[in-house]
This record gives structure tokens, C-alpha cells and sequence, in this order.
């Protein structure tokens, strides 16, 4: 990254103390780098990293809202395979101390640690959001079963709210898994007919129904692949920037919400610009800034 200019006026995001065991904040952040199941190759171990560079492009101010305060927990080394299960307990060690926990990844496989680490001894009333373009169902271990394998874990299929899932993208047999378990399904297209927000915001209340913790899965490549150019599966067609900085925001305001990842972005494969990094960078400080509307 080029020298960026030094402004005391102008503080940039992202220079936040490492976390601390017995030490409190309002959020806390975790890098889950995961990369080596995925169904393509992938250098989605590097994103964490780079995300945390990307940060400092921006502010923490979002219109006068008391900032939350933030701790980074760091990366956990080597979180697939073995590796998975020290990456759950290191998520719930950072989400017991905090109340929101952001997880970056890695490519999806960073959402089955992310979320049964905040979930913990919960899952019986916990309840799953995706925006993704699919349904990751897949059989086997990889970025693609990340869902099924929640499920698998007792994640009940009723509070599990998929939204973003796009035509082309999937295919009948897991579509017709999705509708067997329970899933509810917001496409692409019903979202060319309503506000991004709305439908986060009835996301959240299903997978809330049962008054337990929910997580939220914002997989970018979500996203129209001409603004997530370094997610793999990324489609032309898909949501906006700004939909994503939305949601993100809108995620991070509910009450019940009490962790997010943002996978599936290979920060290797990105743009000259950096555009796929620099907005999930920009969706941890809207998740923030969500927090202190609530």
C-alpha cells in the first residue's frame, strides 16, 4: 500500500489495540483466513491481512454516532481441518468479549468456526443470515457446505434466511435441499423489488424467532462481479456495493445480531484498485457503525 498522509484532523480506521483476555470492548475482530478446501484455487488467506491495510483508507466518522470501541484479536494460524476447531474457540474467546463479533475471512469455510464459536452451547435457538448467491449445501467439507454443515451441527433450518441466492449460480437438487430443510429464500430478483434493508431486517426476525444469537454471513460474492472482481463465484448481476454496505450496517444495528463474517474474497485475485477488499473493509466500519445506532 502507498504512503497514505498524515492528517491529525483526520484520524484513519483501523488502528485498534490488540484483544485482551478480562479486557471488554464493544466489538471485537478476528481474521479466520481460511483458503484450503476451497472449490477453486484461492489466495483468500491473505484477505484478512489485507483488510486490515484497506482500513486505513477511511475514517471512523459516520455522522456524529458515538464510535464503538473495537479490539483485534488477531488471525488464527491455520484454521482449516484441524485447525477449524482452535478457530471456534477463538471465536468465542473474542465474542465473550465483546458484543459484536466481526469475522474476516478466508474463503466460506470461515462461517462453520465463526459461528459456532459465538453461538457456543446455543445452538438450539440460534439462527443463520446469508447474502450469497448460493446455498451452500454441498456435500463434503469445503467453502461450499458451510450451511449444511451448521445444520448438521443442530442449527435448525427454519431460522436459516438466505438472501441474494441468484439463477445460474445453483442448481434444482440443492434448491430443492434449501426447501426440505426449511430455508427460507430471498433471490436476487425479489430483491430488484425491494430495499436491501427490509429484507435483512425479515431475515433477522426469523432466524431470531427463537430469541437466540444470530450470526450473519456476508459472503461478497453477493455481489455484482464488476464491484467484487476478487470473489471467485462472484456473477455479473449481482447486489450493489452499496446494497452490501447496507446490509452490513443493517446487521450490525440488530440486537440479536451478535457476530458477521465477510468471506469468500481472495484478496490475491483482486483489482489493481483493490475495490473487493477496500469494500469489505468499508462493510466492518458500516457494522460499526450500525452498532452504535442501536
Amino acid at each position: 500500500m502507498a504512503e497514505l498522509s498524515n492528517d491529525p484532523l483526520w484520524p484513519r480506521a483501523g488502528d485498534w489495540p490488540a484483544g485482551r483476555v478480562g479486557e471488554y470492548t464493544d466489538l471485537a475482530i478476528l481474521g479466520i483466513p481460511t483458503f484450503r478446501t476451497s472449490l477453486s484455487p484461492s489466495g483468500a488467506g491473505a484477505t484478512p491481512t489485507a483488510v486490515r491495510a484497506a482500513l486505513r483508507y477511511y475514517s471512523e466518522w459516520a455522522g456524529g454516532s458515538r464510535w464503538p470501541s473495537i479490539a483485534d484479536w488477531g488471525d488464527v494460524p491455520d484454521p482449516d481441518g484441524d485447525g477449524e476447531a482452535v478457530a471456534a474457540a477463538a471465536a468465542r474467546l473474542a465474542a465473550q468479549h465483546s458484543s459484536l463479533l466481526i469475522v474476516l475471512g478466508g474463503d466460506n469455510a470461515a462461517t462453520v468456526p465463526a459461528a459456532l464459536g459465538a453461538w457456543h452451547d446455543r445452538l438450539d435457538t440460534a439462527g443463520l443470515v446469508t447474502l450469497d448467491a448460493h446455498h451452500d449445501l454441498r456435500d463434503g467439507v469445503s467453502n461450499g457446505s458451510p450451511v449444511r454443515r451448521l445444520l448438521e451441527a443442530g442449527l435448525h433450518g427454519t431460522r436459516v434466511v438466505q438472501i441474494g441466492i441468484a439463477d445460474f449460480a445453483n442448481s434444482a437438487q440443492y434448491s430443492q435441499r434449501a426447501a426440505e430443510l426449511g430455508i427460507t429464500v430471498i433471490t436476487r430478483g425479489e430483491l430488484a423489488h425491494r430495499p436491501i434493508a427490509d429484507a435483512v431486517a425479515e431475515a433477522i426476525e426469523i432466524a431470531g424467532g427463537a430469541g437466540g444469537p444470530v450470526h450473519v454471513d456476508l459472503d461478497v460474492d453477493v455481489c455484482d462481479r464488476a464491484v467484487a472482481p476478487g470473489c471467485p463465484a462472484s456473477v455479473p448481476g449481482g447486489i450493489s456495493a452499496a446494497e452490501l454496505r447496507t446490509a452490513a450496517r443493517a446487521a450490525g444495528r440488530h440486537p440479536l445480531v451478535e457476530s458477521i463474517d465477510l468471506t469468500e474474497v481472495d484478496a490475491t485475485a483482486d483489482s489493481a484498485d483493490g475495490r473487493t477488499v477496500r469494500l469489505v473493509a468499508l462493510c466492518v466500519l458500516e457494522a460499526a457503525a450500525g452498532w452504535a445506532e442501536r
